[in-house]
């Protein structure tokens, strides 16, 4: 904790070096985007369409023995180009057509609070009310299939829980190899955001090199981390993932496998992120039902 804390001041104190860097890094891409830009319209522009600069002509000496010598007209100022700049769009409509996109998942997502609530509070009511739909074995099966379901998602979260721990411990290994600034604090960052479905990877690339810009401008740096971040992430989605968390939801590798391409072909991001859980439900509830337990014995480990 006292390590957090000191790293956190160190990073607030190297603010300004980080936003230096990074404009340093953007007026550097800039330049070059526009080398190569004039690069590219004078080899594709032809010579006669190109804006010619040709130098003012000497003015012929008209001068005579009988006559007096013309003063010479002066040039005309040179024109001071302009470049106008579009104005910003200000923070607050950025801001609005942004979350506008989404608004519907935001609104689905504010109901998130006042459902966890009454799911907690009415979690006695509901159980009973729910039993009592059915009678006699159904009713001791519908028990079961409840506790089975609550077993499943505590071993989902464990299970998430600890491949983010191990995957923050393999990270920390490799930052604090090559004395990457604030490894303690981006090493956790890092390894938690790993496991998250399609945007895992870039997530956690994205802390290790910001880390890393101040201090470092060696490409070989940069190529480590990813390099390194890659090859954890793919370790974590391929082996690790259906090891930790498939065998604690009692579902066997290749259904993790199979239900992690379905799951995210039908319902993308959202899908590869419930796959698991969705799997391991209709697991539990073949399990307590006598016709569907073939099924529940061929999903499990």
């Amino acid at each position: 904790g006292l390590g957090l804390y000191l790293q956190s001041q160190q990073i607030a104190d190297d603010l300004p070096a980080y936003g230096a860097r990074i404009n340093e890094m953007v007026d550097s891409v800039a330049t070059r985007m526009e080398g190569i830009e004039n690069g590219i319209y004078r080899s594709l522009v032809p010579r006669r369409f190109q804006p010619q600069t040709d130098a003012p002509a000497e003015p012929a000496d008209t001068s005579t023995r009988g006559k007096k010598k013309k003063a010479e007209p002066l040039p005309p100022p040179a024109v001071q180009e302009v470049h106008i700049q579009q104005e910003p769009t200000p923070l607050f409509a950025y801001a609005y057509t942004y979350l506008a996109e989404y608004y519907s998942v935001l609104l689905m997502a504010s109901f998130v609070p006042f459902l966890v609530y009454f799911l907690l509070s009415w979690r006695d009511h509901i159980r009973s009310r729910y039993l009592l739909l059915f009678d006699g074995e159904n009713r001791e099966a519908a028990a079961a299939t409840w506790h089975g379901l609550g077993d499943m998602v505590r071993a989902y979260v464990i299970g998430n829980f600890m491949l983010g721990l191990l995957l923050s411990v393999a990270s920390a290994l490799l930052f604090a190899s090559v004395k990457l600034p604030y490894w303690m604090i981006i090493a956790p960052v890092s390894g938690f955001l790993s496991p998250i479905p399609y945007i895992g990877l870039p997530l956690a690339l994205l802390p290790p090199v910001l880390a890393a810009l101040p201090a470092s401008k060696e490409p070989a740096m940069y190529l480590f981390l990813t390099v390194s971040v890659a090859l954890l992430h793919l370790l974590a989605l391929n082996l690790l993932y259906p090891k930790f968390v498939g065998a604690r939801v009692h579902l066997n590798p290749l259904v993790v496998t199979v239900a992690l391409m379905f799951w995210g072909m039908l319902w993308g991001a959202l899908g590869l992120l419930l796959a698991i859980p969705l799997t391991a439900a209709l697991k539990a509830l073949c399990d307590h039902v006598a016709t569907l337990q073939p099924y529940g014995r061929l999903l499990g480990d």
